[in-house]
């Protein structure tokens, strides 16, 4: 694709990233066949390559309008074109910058406005949304459908292991999934415990940085980043070789987890920061990349204990922002789980950070799409591995819908 940037961001980072990108695309269409939300309007606008061609013209200095925001609002930035382009296009990167710069140019409406700023304010604040989450759990009952789908019912986290182990691993505690459902992390510390891993947790660090990245607040969202690198670098102590030798920053949500690892890239620019990113990155792994390294204890200590069938639905920030698949069936089975995948199990189920609460008719639509799909694979439980996905799933069926980790630790410890 040719291009012809103009004077506002040619010669800047962002525009020279764009560039490159834009000139990667072939125009060939394949996108539009896995995108989402182009399968429910079948708008060429809410596909990748109409998107695209929107975004080439505001970056060549077309001025942007309500129109050309909506669009780009419509995407899910699930990724599945980029798994799906045979040019490799980084779209995903390429709708960040587009949408910064159209919402430069186009003033959102005060009800807009108020919204995201809520968002943005509430959900990474974890003393903030704890209490908030807390409040709304005590009023669950008697709140109007809409709210009640945020807000799952309260559970307890268990216990947390305090054994210590010569193998150590750090873990981002995150900022919603604490309230929403703690059992999470604390099911990660047992399960790795048993394998004879510590899992520490670095108190200061938060939000990884994805939803105000996402809604376009790109210099909070590098605060963020920031934040949680100088949390964690002295339980990492890289620059020291008797250090506590911490063999990986376990990611227990996927949608942290694809943007933790692009913290080298995202700081790249940051001299004070740019090193340091790249090694936080390099050392951050999904849950899922981490237990195939102990199958052989897993096997002997499973042993085929949950005879459940179980319908896997892979959150898109795994399957296509961070290219994972198969890692989690796999480990599942090895507790004798029947892992089924639902028809279309590339498609987003509508959750998508923030997208639930800002695009809803679009979501819920996804979503009743998806659980169709999970339903008719006639399963006990429903597993994911990204909290967002958890419980814009859970909002629309009465199958339970779990973490997978917390599948492994009842196998484990014999709960049921």
């Amino acid at each position: 694709m040719q291009t012809n940037l103009a004077d506002f961001i040619k010669n800047t980072r962002e525009g020279q990233e764009a560039d490159a990108i834009l000139r990667s695309c072939v125009h060939c269409g394949f996108c539009t066949a896995t995108c989402p939300t182009y399968q429910l309007t079948g708008d060429e606008l809410d596909g990748p390559r109409g998107r695209i061609y929107l975004i080439k013209q505001v970056l060549e200095g077309k001025t942007a309008t309500v129109k050309t925001q909506t669009h780009l609002d419509r995407c899910l930035t699930c990724r599945n074109c980029e798994t799906t382009c045979p040019s490799g296009v980084q779209y995903g990167r390429l709708i960040d910058i587009g949408r910064k710069v159209v919402d430069e140019q186009v003033p959102r409406s005060l009800a807009q406005r108020l919204l995201r700023n809520t968002l943005k304010e509430l959900m990474t604040r974890k003393w903030l949304f704890t209490p908030a989450m807390r409040a709304g759990q005590m009023v669950r009952p008697l709140l109007p459908p809409f709210l009640k789908s945020k807000i799952p019912a309260r559970e307890q986290a268990g216990t947390w292991p305090r054994t210590p182990h010569r193998r150590k691993m750090l873990l981002l505690d995150g900022c919603v999934q604490p309230a929403m459902s703690p059992n999470i992390n604390a099911a990660t510390a047992r399960v790795l415990d048993a394998l004879d891993v510590q899992v520490m947790i670095a108190p200061k660090a938060g939000c990884c940085g994805a939803i105000r990245y996402h809604l376009n607040d790109h210099e909070s969202a590098l605060d963020d980043m920031r934040r949680n690198i100088d949390a964690w670098w002295p339980i990492l102590d890289l620059d020291n070789p008797d250090g506590k030798n911490i063999e990986a920053i376990i990611m227990t949500a996927s949608g942290c987890g694809a943007t933790v690892k692009e913290y080298g890239y995202l700081l790249a620019h940051d001299k004070t920061y740019a090193s340091k990113a790249a090694q936080v990155s390099a050392l951050t792994r999904d849950l899922s990349e981490i237990l195939p390294g102990f199958e052989n204890q897993l096997q002997q200590k499973l042993a085929g204990k949950r005879s459940l069938r179980v319908a896997y639905h892979p959150p898109c920030t795994l399957q296509h922002g961070q290219q994972i698949r198969g890692n989690t069936e796999k480990i599942l089975r090895l507790a004798g789980v029947d892992v089924q995948l639902c028809a279309d199990s590339h498609l987003c189920c509508g959750s998508a950070g923030t997208y639930s609460v800002l695009q809803p008719a679009l979501a819920y639509r996804l979503r009743d799409n998806k659980i169709a799909n999970l339903a008719a694979t006639k399963p006990d439980v429903i597993a994911s591995a990204n909290i967002g996905c958890l419980t814009h799933l859970q909002s629309g069926t009465d199958i339970p819908v779990r973490h997978w980790i917390e599948l492994i630790d009842s196998a484990l410890h014999k709960v049921p």
